[in-house]
């Protein structure tokens, strides 16, 4: 047979066969050869046979190359031909075969076809064996050295026996340094099992001999050249006849990009909720100054009434006289400043309710704070408390946010206010420290105090000690979420019955 399926074996001389009759079990067994040839014999068709030309083994022989003629005594002139088979079943054509054939040459009848299968079928079992160990020896080369997973296969005692291509690299070693290593030398550089020299890490090979089963682990990796990398390990261990652990398979994956990405996902989450939450509070807190807004609003209101109509009745009762003309002075002045004020409150209620992007820029804090010194003060008259200001003169200047900054400043001194409830005293102060690095914001009140206990507790979210219906517990939660975002620090001084004080810092430029 004139094909690859049919190359000389190395020991074997080949076998030439000519067949008689080119039906279907001619097309059957060309096809065997074609496909999947005996791994220990070296058949070769040198000839078919077949009166009908358009027998399908007949064309298949001729298409491939084989000789073909429809008369078998052709076939009985082939040099070197070894035997013949006589697959027509006709008992006359055998007999004819026989008696025609040269001196030595075999003849095999249609029966043996039975044979050849029975010992094609314990040949392909035998190829199908070696193809797979074959295959799987050169699958798990091209999974160890292709994949980008670190792979090293390790003894029970910790040697490393193979390692791809992978693991050599993130290692920054040669594969004569690492076969035969230990690896908890190559991996963190101990010179004992990591489980024993730093229990934290855990040992998933350990694992994996301990329980016969896989093992997970994730730990961080030191190197001389660059940052930490923290690497995720999976063991998977290999088991001999009697189930006993002789080999693990380690597979190893480098996180640290995605736990970089991740952290920052995280982190963006964060403040993003940060942002929600301190707009929410700002509309609660808008609620209280409305409400104290209304009645600060309306008693300038009353006054202009009042001088609007003493005017009208002055002039309804003719000529006003110079007199009356300076009194209409001195009440148009005191309704222009009255004026001025409702102005300036409802500019500052609707500045404050402008919900904006977050923006981080140059701010003034002492700006911020007078802002919202303005927006309470009515507030702390109607709860007879004494306001106490030390504004530095010199601007205080730093990357933030004047949302955010609004909102924890007011935050605080709505806390003060409210703890309170009979009147007291509060004291605002702000200025940079002696090496003008940090601005210091005080906000310190006379009022009940915050219980030791409860200090630790105070900047958790939904911690209050408010009655129902009184505070969400999320005021202290936002503001220590605001300074923490300006990269600022917050500390708190309090005593029962005395008041408390909250002090802030935040770096300047």
């Amino acid at each position: 047979m004139n094909n690859e399926a049919n190359d000389y074996i190395p020991g074997k001389s080949p076998l030439n066969l000519a067949i008689v009759g080119g039906g279907r079990a001619c097309r059957i067994f060309l096809q065997l050869l074609q496909k999947e040839p005996f791994p220990t014999l070296n058949i070769n068709i040198v000839g078919v046979c077949d009166v009908n030309a358009k027998a399908e083994g007949f064309r298949l022989a001729r298409e491939m190359g084989i000789y073909t003629t429809d008369n078998f005594l052709d076939l009985l002139k082939i040099k070197d031909l070894d035997a013949v088979i006589e697959l027509t079943g006709s008992r006359e054509l055998l007999l004819e075969l026989i008696r025609q054939r040269p001196v030595g040459l075999g003849v095999l009848e249609h029966n043996i076809g039975r044979f050849l299968r029975y010992l094609y079928q314990g040949n392909q079992e035998l190829q199908s064996v070696k193809r797979q160990v074959v295959s799987e020896k050169g699958a798990s080369d091209f999974l160890m050295q292709q994949t980008n997973e670190r792979i090293a296969v390790l003894n029970p005692d910790f040697l490393i026996v193979e390692a791809n291509e992978a693991y050599l690299k993130a290692r920054g070693k040669s594969r004569d340094e690492v076969i035969g290593a230990h690896c908890y030398e190559i991996s963190h550089g101990l010179s004992a099992p990591c489980s024993s020299v730093q229990p934290e890490l855990g040992c998933p090979l350990l694992e994996s001999v301990r329980t016969g089963e896989s093992a997970h682990v994730i730990h961080e990796h030191f190197s001389s050249s660059g940052p930490p990398t923290y690497c995720n390990l999976v063991t998977y261990p290999l088991k001999d006849k009697d189930s006993k652990v002789v080999r693990v398979i380690e597979v190893g994956r480098d996180l640290t990009e995605e736990l970089s990405s991740r952290w920052e996902n995280r982190i963006k989450a964060v403040k993003d909720d940060l942002k929600k939450l301190i707009q929410e509070d700002r509309m609660i807190s808008l609620g209280k100054l409305v409400a104290s807004s209304v009645h600060e609003i309306n008693n300038p209101i009353q006054g202009l009434l009042t001088f609007s109509h003493l005017m009208l009745n002055t002039l309804e009762e003719g000529e006003p006289s110079p007199e009356d003309l300076e009194d209409f002075k001195k009440h148009l002045r005191l309704m222009s400043r009255e004026l001025e004020r409702c102005g300036d409150i409802v500019t500052g209620l609707l500045s404050f309710s402008r919900q904006t992007e977050r923006a981080f820029a140059d701010v003034d804090v002492n700006e911020i704070l007078e802002q919202v010194i303005a927006l309470t003060r009515h507030k702390m008259e109607v709860q007879d408390i004494e306001l106490s200001t030390q504004i530095t003169p010199r601007p205080l200047v730093l990357n933030g946010d004047v949302n955010q900054l609004q909102q924890c400043f007011l935050n605080l001194i709505f806390n003060a206010i409210e703890a309170m409830p009979e009147g007291g005293k509060l004291s605002i102060l702000s200025k940079r420290d002696k090496k003008g690095k940090n601005a210091t914001i005080e906000i310190r009140d006379t009022g009940c105090g915050i219980p030791e206990e409860n200090l630790d507790h105070i900047f958790d979210p939904f911690f209050t000690t408010k009655g129902e219906g009184e505070g969400t517990g999320l005021g202290l939660s936002i503001v220590y979420g605001i300074v923490r975002n300006h990269d600022g620090e917050l500390k708190v001084d309090s005593e029962v019955g005395k008041g408390s004080a909250f002090v802030l810092y935040f770096p300047v430029e």
